[in-house]
């Protein structure tokens, strides 16, 4: 399969396209949902590069930290990269986890809304649509570079898999599950969810409850789909990935459950901003 395609001396991979796509989609609907809420949608466009930055640097340090068994049989371990700088820089070849990048995400919006005295909840609630959408896309790149997939299949919608792409043990099956594709249907589900949770119980939902939900249904989606994983990111016996979407599933639902009992006497949201937000 093509990964992408020469411009020139240049080599563009469709794996960086989808990423820059998904980035621009996530900025355009928090635009629109940044105005439907009454607030400028230019200050979307303004933290995009930061947020993009950030986020990439997140999702690439939690691949380099936590690479799949398949990179580190063939001896590319976090203190491989740490030795070859290069190849730890090397995003086009793949391996950006969607954790680290929302990690990294989260750590420039709080510099940015600190700085500007607005509303870190605020804009994550904003945010959380267009994110979950960008990492729909996102995930077509995986498609492209023939990773991500699940047990071997032969159901209707299976994918095939070049041998060069195949991991060990498994040469000599041809087709297998699409996580990607689950995923981004998981992904499309939860972002429309959300945009219409957003609209259907606005006059209920606190500030923080729209990210604590994306969290929710995303990592339960992704904690169930490592069930299906073949090449999984482990420490020692422990699937590293599935163990840390049960805690973020698990602390989001309890963030909720505070955020609506416990912590009842809290106002429902009224109004967007915090007071002394500026624009």
């Amino acid at each position: 399969m093509i990964d992408g395609f020469a411009v020139g001396p240049f080599y563009i991979h469709f794996y960086g396209i989808l990423v820059m796509l998904g980035a621009l989609a996530a900025a355009w609907l928090s635009a629109l949902e940044a105005k439907r809420r009454k607030l400028d949608p230019e200050v979307i466009w303004d933290m995009l590069p930061w947020l993009l930055i950030a986020g990439i640097i997140g999702a690439r340090i939690w691949h380099i930290l936590l690479p799949p068994a398949s990179m580190i049989a063939q001896g590319i371990t976090t203190g491989y990269y740490l030795s070859h700088p290069l190849d730890a820089i090397a995003i086009w070849r793949g391996g950006l986890g969607i954790p680290g990048a929302v990690i990294g995400g989260a750590i420039a919006l709080y510099f940015y809304t600190h700085q500007h005295k607005q509303s870190m909840l605020v804009w994550m609630d904003i945010i959380a649509p267009g994110l979950v959408l960008a990492q729909a896309i996102g995930r077509w790149g995986n498609f492209f570079n023939q990773e991500l997939y699940g047990a071997p299949s032969n159901l209707p919608w299976a994918i095939y898999i070049d041998p060069v792409h195949r991991l060990p043990g498994f040469e000599n099956f041809s087709t297998y599950q699409p996580l990607f594709l689950y995923e981004f249907i998981w992904n499309i589900a939860n972002a429309i969810f959300l945009l219409w949770l957003g609209r259907r119980y606005a006059d209920r939902l606190k500030n923080g409850d729209l990210f604590a939900l994306y969290v929710l249904i995303y990592a339960s989606g992704r904690f169930a789909l490592e069930f299906l994983r073949l090449d999984k990111a482990t420490i020692g016996v422990i699937d590293a990935n599935q163990t840390i979407m049960a805690v973020l599933a698990l602390g989001s639902a309890a963030f909720l459950i505070w955020h609506h009992f416990i912590n009842s006497k809290q106002p429902v949201k009224e109004t967007l901003e915090e007071p002394g937000t500026e624009l």
